[in-house]
């Protein structure tokens, strides 16, 4: 049995594994639903290329949720997460831009000012992680984590275009985006990749400790409940190559995404008690598990570029996005990598949405995939934030020489092209939110541990309280640092 069994080896598992298994009287089982591989040399190349965005219809290695974007009129879609040992981190576009003190400040009142979650005590954690080529040598980066960060040395066309444009508009360049004082303005995208290569937390943790005796990990095992004793955590039920079992521990770590982290936790007993009987779980403990989730939305701009760009085509970028343009809570996002041949996309993210989403089962079959409805655009702020952005994206269009698919409305209602231009960037959070005990929408406290229930954390996406207003990744492995400092104490 186990000191400590951890459920998912994507972008927070793996760094928990890695850091919890350091000390070699902690013993650490980890399992994975995804497939598991034991040295960088079996690990399929096109997840290795960071040039390559290996989420086709053809790949195994994912995880696939049918979605409700909005509303009125509905906007179906459909998102994917990773389904392999290091997660979506194995599988995205190694953007690895840090939230800003902003969101810290955000996030640390929503515990009524607790300094755990400053950005003052979140920068070392930050600073733990990486291996900053560009530069490490400053006070609030390092040059010797485990994750290389670098930007790209020598942009693609469209990105030096983008970010001339920009410039030519008058917005400021911002050398660093993990600077704490960056602001506004356009800049390179630190990415954590090395020579071409994806530099995910499975690499740069987990592969490197698997000699470990303390520590286990088991592939292909897809965990379908939590079991308890009383209210205490005390193992997992899971199916593997079609078989049954049971894993017993010490203490359950969930770290298996906001998606299925929560799914989890609904399908053991934690949640709304009304809907929980509804289908026939008994209840643990209730819990606000699902409600009020975010994720960043996209407003995509589809365009052709003329002549002066054209050979951009051969062009092979070395990230899907190589710069990108900050103005507040809106991301302009210029992807250096062409979704579809001869079209390029302009996207306009809005980072800091009011409007927020739901989770919930569809079953008590773990089979089932989950009901997510993202609710996007209800709130008529997030509207009037996106109708003044896109003017300003179709006018770096056209100082890019750029000529968009579709006609923008320079003026007018423009809540109908948004409607019909929504995406997701699949940054979903929150399903699990960290906040204070009398706090009905929190699941967990400070330190990740959910309320209710003993023996029992989330350290993933799931338990962050607030939008953040950058990509993710580098903020999950923040999450995870911080959180086995927690779990080793």
């Amino acid at each position: 049995m186990a000191d400590t069994l951890i459920v998912g080896g994507g972008s927070a598992g793996s760094v928990l594994a890695e850091r919890l298994s350091a000390d070699p009287a902690h013993s650490v089982r980890l399992l994975e639903a995804g497939p598991l591989w034991t040295s960088t040399e079996t690990v399929p190349a096109e997840l290795l290329d960071a040039a390559v965005l290996p989420i086709g219809p053809e790949v195994e290695w994912l995880w696939r949720y049918p979605v409700t974007l909005a509303d009125d009129p509905p906007v179906p879609a459909s998102i994917v997460r990773g389904k392999v040992i290091g997660g979506s981190g194995a599988v995205n576009g190694c953007y690895f831009v840090r939230a800003t003190a902003a969101d810290f400040a955000a996030w640390s009142r929503r515990l009524g000012g607790c300094a755990e979650w400053s950005f003052d005590a979140v920068l070392p954690v930050y600073r733990r992680i990486e291996r900053d080529s560009d530069f490490g040598e400053q006070p609030w980066h390092s040059s010797s984590g485990p994750i290389p960060v670098q930007r790209s040395a020598v942009p693609s066309s469209v990105s030096a275009a983008f970010t001339a444009a920009c410039l030519a508009a008058g917005f400021a360049e911002v050398p660093d985006l993990n600077a704490p004082t960056a602001g506004d303005g356009v800049g390179a995208v630190p990415c954590n990749c090395y020579q071409g290569r994806r530099i995910s937390s499975a690499l740069g943790y987990l592969l490197p400790a698997l000699d470990r005796p303390n520590l286990n990990v088991a592939g292909g095992t897809y965990v379908t409940r939590i079991r308890f004793d009383g209210s205490r955590a005390v193992g997992v039920d899971y199916v593997r190559d079609g078989e049954l079992g049971t894993e017993w521990a010490d203490r359950i770590v969930l770290s298996a995404g906001a998606i299925e982290s929560a799914a989890l936790l609904l399908r053991s007993g934690i949640g709304d008690p009304d809907r929980l009987r509804a289908l026939g779980i008994p209840v643990v403990h209730a819990a606000g598990v699902g409600t009020g989730f975010s994720d960043h939305l996209e407003i995509g701009l589809d365009y052709v570029l003329d002549a002066d760009y054209a050979s951009d085509a051969a062009e092979s970028p070395a990230v899907a996005l190589e710069s990108v343009l900050e103005v507040g809570d809106i991301e302009i996002r210029p992807y250096a990598m062409s979704f579809t041949p001869g079209v390029r996309r302009l996207g306009v993210g809005l980072m800091r949405p009011h409007s927020s989403g739901v989770l919930r089962l569809r079953t008590a079959d773990p089979a089932d995939a989950p009901v997510l409805e993202h609710h996007y655009l209800t709130e008529e702020r997030d509207r009037a934030r996106l109708r003044a952005a896109v003017p300003i994206a179709a006018g770096l269009l056209r100082r890019m020489n750029a000529r968009p698919l579709a006609s923008i409305p320079e003026r007018g209602d423009l809540d109908a092209w948004l409607y019909a231009n929504l995406d997701t960037l699949q940054h979903l959070s929150g399903t699990c939110r960290m906040g204070l005990e009398n706090d009905p929408a929190a699941v967990v406290d400070e330190r990740c541990r959910v309320y209710g229930v003993t023996g029992l954390s989330i350290v993933d996406l799931s338990v962050v309280p607030v939008p953040l207003g950058r990509g993710p990744q580098a903020t999950v492995l923040m999450i995870a640092e911080k959180a086995a400092a927690y779990l080793a104490t």
